[in-house]
Parts: structure tokens; C-alpha cells; sequence
């Protein structure tokens, strides 16, 4: 990326900072503008001032085909999609701001996505299947690694299963979690600026209530790191640490799924709602601002 890019980068970064954006938004729409940029250098667009509509009509078109990098046979989806629009209306309304006047104005172009078809792209595990991928944890990693780093990455693929499954996290949710977010004594997670800014306390299961305490003082603890995170990894080894935990299960249902952090969060949804918890009760503990999001599970069950 030449230069000038580069600078523009930087202070598109540091202006949504400002704008007091939470991190995983902050970081998706810079890792988004990344993307973007590298595209325009590509094709001899060497100035951001030369950024016209044809440019970005070009580049929805250009993603809107593109194969997914990791699913293959699969376009990006729709999430996915809406992300890059969101972060390029961003960029422009930031360089107006800094009166880049020539630029285009943003356009909130969004694809809609039909309710049904939504619910036909979500993933979602059986009780028994997550049983199978959490008794399958001790037997991961067993080759050609020393019992430490064995440990260190078993004791992370137990936290992903309490938090994103047991608490029913999102990803950036789980990921910036604190050791002081964990109260032990009231037996809940605090959430600090989930979706939409806002915070929630979710309770902790019996279950999780221990592995959490075995995580923590058996585990975490006893590290000496430079951050105060409950994970040690960072947040794209998260997902690596699930994948390699699918492909080591003998179960071929289990392998043929797409299997992601959220999967985990849909499946705890799906399973409480089974299990008779109201709607009202499901919207809490997700965080969710309306019902209409906590309602799509209702038709998964069905």
C-alpha cells in the first residue's frame, strides 16, 4: 500500500476511535478499508482523492462475486458484505469531514436479506453434537507438542465452549473479556460494550461457573502476560483452535458443518429455547435489542 494510503489508514483509525465505536466495530472497518485500499492501488487508482462512484460500484460488484477465501464454493455473505458497505460509507463521510469534497457522498447502500433465506444460512449444533466437540477437547493436539503447549491450547478450546456457548457471547464480546469481568461470587459475566454500545451481566451455569474457575486460577493465573484478556491468543487463533477441534472429531456430521465462534452462540440459543426458556428471557441473556433477532429462533426450532 503506497504512502498515502497508508495515511489515510492510520486516520480513518484513529477518527473512529473518536467517534467512540466499539473495538470489534473499529476493527472490522479497518480491516475492511485495508481491503479496499489494496484494491484501488491494484487497479492504478493512486490518490484517494481520485475516488469516484464507478470505483465503488466496481468493488461491490467485485465482491459481490468473489469466492470466499476459506468456504470453498462459497460466496461472501450478505454480513459480510453489508460490513465492507458500512466501513466504505465511513471512509467517505470521514473524508468529507476532512474536506475531501470530490469524493462521492455515502451512498448506505445495503442487500436485504429475505428472513427465510437468513435462517436457511445459520449453523446450528445439536446438544449431543456439542457434547461430542467438548469430550473431544483432551484428545486434540497430541502430537508433536510439549505438555504445556497441549495444555495452553486445550484450556483456551474449553474458555471458547464457556463463553460463546455457555454465555452465548459474540465473538468480540468473548475476545475482549477481563479477568475482572468474571465475578465468581454472583456467579456472572459482565459485558462491557456489546452490540449497540450496550452492557449486560449474564449469569453463569453451573457448568461454566467451573470451568471458569478451573481456567482462571488453574490456568490463567499462573501466566504472565502484557494484556489482562481471559484469552492469551488472539482472536483469529480462536477460530483456528475451533476448526482444528472439528476436523480432529470423528463425527462426520460434525465435519461436514461450518462451525464458527457465532455457531456456538446460535446453538446455546436454540437449545435454551428447546429447553423452554421464553423468547423474553433468550433476548436478555444475547443481548439482543428487539425481539424480531431472538425470533428467528423460534423458526429454527420449528
Amino acid at each position: 500500500m503506497n504512502k498515502g494510503y497508508r495515511t489515510v489508514a492510520a486516520e480513518y483509525a484513529v477518527w473512529l476511535d473518536t467517534l467512540g465505536y466499539s473495538e470489534g466495530l473499529r476493527y472490522g472497518c479497518n480491516s475492511a478499508l485495508k481491503l479496499f485500499l489494496e484494491w484501488l492501488e491494484d487497479n492504478r487508482l493512486q490518490s484517494i482523492n481520485q475516488l469516484r462512484d464507478k470505483h465503488i460500484n466496481d468493488y461491490r460488484q467485485y465482491l459481490e462475486t468473489r469466492r470466499h477465501l476459506r468456504i470453498k464454493g462459497r460466496l461472501l455473505s450478505v454480513a459480510h458484505l453489508n460490513r465492507n458497505y458500512f466501513a466504505i460509507d465511513k471512509l467517505l463521510e470521514f473524508l468529507h469531514q476532512y474536506g475531501v469534497e470530490k469524493v462521492p457522498v455515502p451512498a448506505n447502500r445495503r442487500i436485504k436479506m429475505d428472513k427465510q433465506e437468513r435462517i436457511g444460512k445459520i449453523e446450528v449444533l445439536t446438544q449431543q453434537e456439542i457434547k461430542t466437540l467438548y469430550r473431544g477437547i483432551p484428545n486434540t493436539y497430541q502430537k508433536k507438542l510439549s505438555f504445556e503447549e497441549r495444555q495452553a491450547k486445550q484450556y483456551e478450546l474449553k474458555l471458547i465452549f464457556a463463553l460463546f456457548y455457555g454465555c452465548g457471547l459474540r465473538r468480540s464480546e468473548g475476545y475482549r473479556l477481563q479477568l475482572q469481568d468474571v465475578d465468581f461470587d454472583k456467579k456472572t459475566v459482565f459485558v462491557r460494550q456489546g452490540k449497540n454500545y450496550k452492557d449486560r451481566t449474564v449469569p453463569m451455569s453451573a457448568g461454566v461457573y467451573e470451568a471458569l474457575q478451573d481456567y482462571v486460577y488453574n490456568f490463567r493465573h499462573q501466566l504472565k502476560l502484557k494484556h489482562n484478556r481471559l484469552f492469551i491468543s488472539d482472536i483469529h487463533m480462536l477460530r483456528l483452535r475451533l476448526k482444528y477441534l472439528q476436523n480432529s472429531c470423528k463425527d462426520t456430521n460434525i465435519q461436514a458443518k461450518v462451525i464458527t465462534l457465532h455457531t456456538l452462540r446460535h446453538s446455546i440459543a436454540t437449545h435454551l429455547l428447546q429447553n423452554g426458556m421464553s423468547i423474553e428471557n433468550i433476548a436478555l441473556f444475547l443481548g439482543h435489542n428487539s425481539l424480531d433477532s431472538t425470533q428467528i429462533y423460534t423458526h429454527l426450532v420449528n
